[in-house]
C-alpha cells in the first residue's frame, strides 16, 4: 500500500499590484456617498466595521479617543499602505489621522473596495 504526499506552499497575503498610489483621493468621498453619510453620522461605527472588514478587531478604533493623535488610525494607514504597495510617509500619514480622520478612514474603506484582494490566511495545522 503506497500513501501519497501532498505539500501546499503558502501563497502571499500581497496577490497582485495594480498601482502605487491610492484608487482615490483624501476628499473622494463623492465617489461613495452611502459610505460617507455613514462615516459622516456615525463616525466610530464606520471605523470598526471598516477594521473589521480590514481582517483586524472590531472595537481597535475605539481606542483612538485617548489621544490627540489617533494611533490605531495610524496605524490602519500605514499597514493598507504596506500592504496594497501604496506609496507614501509616515508624516502625510500622521497628518491625514489626526486632521482628516473621517475622511481617512473612508478612503482606506475605497481603497479596500477597489483593490478586493481577500486575507489569505496561512494555517499549518492539519485538517
Amino acid at each position: 500500500m503506497s500513501s501519497t504526499l501532498v505539500i501546499q506552499q503558502p501563497q502571499p497575503v500581497l496577490v497582485s499590484r495594480e498601482s502605487d498610489e491610492w484608487g482615490s483621493g483624501i476628499c473622494g468621498c463623492c465617489q461613495d456617498v452611502p459610505e460617507c453619510c455613514f462615516a459622516f453620522w456615525c463616525f466610530p461605527c464606520f471605523a470598526c466595521v471598516t477594521t473589521k472588514r480590514y481582517g483586524q478587531c472590531l472595537c481597535l478604533p475605539l481606542l483612538d479617543c485617548f489621544g490627540f493623535i489617533p494611533a490605531i488610525s495610524l496605524s490602519m494607514r500605514v499597514s493598507m499602505r504596506q500592504r496594497y504597495g501604496i506609496k507614501g510617509d509616515m508624516c502625510n500619514d500622521c497628518l491625514c489621522a489626526s486632521f482628516c480622520n473621517a475622511c481617512s478612514w473612508c478612503q482606506m474603506s475605497r481603497e479596500m473596495k477597489r483593490r478586493n484582494i481577500q486575507v489569505l490566511l496561512v494555517s499549518a495545522k492539519n485538517t
